[in-house]
């Protein structure tokens, strides 16, 4: 599949998703305390979703049975909600949700502290939150895809933390996945040149300790190999003639 350049109508309605997904992210944020568990948490989002009107695109995406992604600790991403999970003082914990609105895709991801964390844990998640928006000051025309990367890297890497190797970043719009994908590292190349009305995904997974991961028995949920912890930091993101537009933040 190549690389889509969205009309102003595809835009207009990715910026209606992603104002919607902020939002319900903004409102999940509020729920997180000790003692709520990862269940919670997802059945509140699928609410807040089906409440505005679109669809959650995570749930039932290749089999995945929940509506938000709820990673805990050195889960990576891809953590499945359950009512047997909860969350416990100084806990990190991962959000990750997707929807669809009006046939055209949001995606972004956040993690937060749980009560009190360490001060270690606090630094991984604001290096992780900060290396994505160093990494979309190169997401402008003109530059090449792998300038993001570079910069997402470099960032996280100065401040002794790891990118995660085995998953990456992905272009967005009526499909959750689309092309190009996007690493977090810098690969051999330049990767593709950027042109206004691209639409990516934008997401950062950054290990405390090292980049290696596994998955569990469950064939969804992505751990760190050492135990650290990880954190995560997406947005949907349109390259325009100037600044990068973030859809999924207000």
């Amino acid at each position: 599949m190549a690389v889509t350049i969205k009309s102003e109508r595809e835009i207009q309605l990715m910026r209606d998703a992603g104002k919607i997904l902020a939002e319900v992210h903004n409102q999940l944020a509020e729920l997180i305390a000790p003692g709520i568990t990862t269940m919670d948490i997802d059945r509140k989002g699928e609410e807040l979703i089906r409440k505005a009107g679109c669809i959650p695109s995570f749930k039932g995406y290749e089999g995945y049975p929940a509506s938000i992604c709820v990673s805990v600790n050195d889960e990576v991403v891809h953590g499945i909600p359950n009512k047997k999970h909860r969350l416990f003082e100084g806990d990190i914990v991962s959000l990750d949700a997707g929807v669809i609105y009006k046939d055209y895709q949001s995606d972004a991801a956040r993690t937060h502290a749980v009560g009190k964390i360490s001060e270690e844990a606090q630094r991984l998640i604001d290096v992780t939150r900060e290396s994505f928006f160093k990494g979309i000051e190169f997401a402008r025309a003109g530059n090449h895809l792998y300038d993001i990367s570079s910069a997402i890297q470099k960032y996280v890497e100065a401040n002794g933390f790891s990118v995660v190797r085995d998953l990456v970043g992905h272009g967005i719009g009526k499909e959750m996945h689309e092309e190009p994908q996007i690493p977090n590292y810098k690969p051999i190349g330049r990767g593709i040149k950027l042109y206004p009305g691209m639409t990516f995904a934008i997401e950062p997974m950054v290990n405390a300790g090292k980049y290696d991961v596994w998955i569990l028995e469950d064939d969804w949920t992505v751990v760190t190999r050492d135990g650290s912890n990880s954190a995560h930091y997406e947005n949907t993101v349109l390259i325009t003639d100037g600044e990068p537009e973030i859809l999924s933040l207000i």
